[in-house]
C-alpha cells in the first residue's frame, strides 16, 4: 500500500465567536488542519477524523523536512488503505484547546496581550464538534460521507451523530465509550493533580515565568500510559526484567525496564506536550455524557441519531472496555439504528486501535467499502 508521502497543514482563521457549552466564548481563533485524497464534483465523499488526547490534526502522511514525522493514524489512511484515499476526501482537525497549531492556552489573548495560560475557557466535545462543522462550513462540505475516531475521536464522532444528525451518513466509533467510568475520571483527576501541584506549574501561568511543569507532566504521561496497555502486553514486552545485571537494592534507582520505558515516555511527552492542553483535554473526556440530560439514559440521548454505524472494541482494552462499546450499540438497537459491531480479541490494551492488527483493518476496510458504493452509487 502507497504512502501518502508528504503533507502540508492548513489553517483558516474565525473571527466569529464560538459560543462555548460552559456559557463563554472563543473569539478570534484558528483552526489547524490536513486534508488527504480529492473531494468529488457533488462533495459526497468526506471524512472526518477526530483525534484523540495527545494527537492532532496530522492523521497520516509525513511532514516534509521532519524525522519521524508520521501521522498517528497512518497504517489506517492512505491509497488503498482502509479509510482509501483514492477513494474519499479526508479532514483531520486540531481543536481548539490543543497545542499543535489550533488556538490554545500557548497563544496570546487578544484581550490581555498575554499567553492565554489557565484563562484559557473550559472546552466539552460538543465545542469540538461545533469547531469543526463551522471549519467545513468554510470548505463548502454540507454533509460528511462519515465521522471517524478512537477513543476520545469516537465520542466525537458520537456527538457528531446527536449535534449535526442530518450532515452524516456514517460514525465510526472506535475503542470508545458513550462516557467515563468512575475509575477513568480518577484516573485523570490523579494525572491533573500531578500536573496542578508540580510548583513549576504557577497557577497556569508558566509561560510568563519561562519555566514548564515537566515533574507533573512526566508522571501524568506515565500514569496515562500504564491505562493504555495491558496486563498481557507489558509481561510480554518487559515481564520483571532488570536494567542492570544486578538489584541495586535502591528504593530511588530505576531498577526494572518497565520503569525505564515508563520515564522515557514521560520525559518524551514533557518535551512536546503543554500542561493547561492535557488539564483541558482529560476536563472534556469527564464531562462528555449525552445520556445526562436523558437521565441517564442512553437510549433516549441517541434517538437523536440517523447514522448508520461501526463500533469496535477490543478485548484487552480496559480502559474503554467492550462492555462499554456493548452499551453504545444496545441503545443503538433500541432506537432501530443500523448498527455492525467488531469485538477485536488482541492483546494490546487501548493502544490497539493505533495499530495494524488485521482484523481490526479488515472489519474497517470492509465497512469503508459499503460507505464507499453509497457515496460513488
Amino acid at each position: 500500500m502507497a504512502s501518502l508521502g508528504h503533507v502540508t497543514p492548513q489553517s483558516l482563521h474565525f473571527a466569529e465567536p464560538l459560543a462555548l457549552q460552559s456559557g463563554a466564548a472563543l473569539s478570534d481563533y484558528t483552526l489547524v488542519y490536513e486534508t488527504y485524497g480529492t473531494l468529488n464534483a457533488d462533495r459526497s465523499n468526506a471524512v472526518l477524523v477526530c483525534h484523540a488526547l495527545n494527537a492532532s490534526h496530522h492523521v497520516a502522511g509525513t511532514h516534509a523536512g521532519l524525522e519521524r514525522s508520521e501521522g498517528w493514524w497512518d497504517n489506517m489512511i492512505g491509497p488503498g488503505k482502509p479509510l482509501d484515499t483514492n477513494r474519499f476526501f479526508v479532514i483531520g482537525v486540531n481543536n481548539p484547546g490543543s497545542c499543535f497549531g489550533s488556538t490554545g492556552p500557548m497563544h496570546l489573548n487578544a484581550t490581555t496581550g498575554r499567553p492565554y495560560g489557565a484563562d484559557f475557557p473550559v472546552v466539552t466535545v460538543e465545542d469540538w464538534v461545533n469547531a469543526q462543522a463551522r471549519l467545513l462550513d468554510r470548505l463548502g462540505i454540507e454533509r460528511l460521507a462519515a465521522v471517524m475516531g478512537g477513543s476520545l475521536g469516537g465520542m466525537q464522532a458520537l456527538s457528531w451523530t446527536l449535534q449535526y444528525p442530518q450532515r452524516m451518513g456514517h460514525a465510526l466509533v472506535i475503542a470508545s465509550a458513550p462516557n467515563l467510568s468512575a475509575q477513568n475520571i480518577a484516573f485523570n483527576e490523579v494525572a491533573r493533580r500531578a500536573i496542578i501541584t508540580d510548583p513549576d506549574f504557577h497557577g497556569g501561568d508558566f509561560y510568563a515565568h519561562g519555566v514548564v511543569p515537566k515533574r507533573g507532566l512526566r508522571v501524568a504521561r506515565m500514569i496515562g500510559h500504564i491505562t493504555y496497555l495491558s496486563d498481557d502486553s507489558m509481561e510480554e514486552k518487559f515481564g520483571r526484567a532488570l536494567r542492570s545485571a544486578e538489584l541495586a537494592y535502591s528504593t530511588q534507582e530505576i531498577e526494572f525496564q518497565i520503569e525505564s520505558y515508563l520515564r522515557y515516555q514521560g520525559d518524551k511527552f514533557s518535551e512536546y506536550f503543554d500542561a493547561n492542553t492535557y488539564l483541558l483535554i482529560t476536563r472534556a473526556l469527564d464531562y462528555f455524557d449525552p445520556a445526562r440530560a436523558h437521565g441517564g439514559d442512553l437510549a433516549a440521548a441517541l434517538a437523536r441519531a440517523q447514522a448508520k454505524f461501526l463500533v469496535v472494541s477490543f478485548t484487552t482494552d480496559w480502559r474503554f472496555s467492550p462492555q462499554r462499546s456493548r452499551e453504545l450499540v444496545k441503545a443503538l438497537v433500541d432506537n432501530r439504528r443500523t448498527v455492525s459491531y467488531a469485538e477485536i480479541d488482541a492483546p494490546h490494551g487501548h493502544d490497539a486501535f493505533l495499530l495494524e492488527d488485521p482484523r481490526y483493518h479488515a472489519a474497517v476496510r470492509a465497512y469503508l467499502e459499503h460507505v464507499a458504493q453509497e457515496v460513488h452509487a
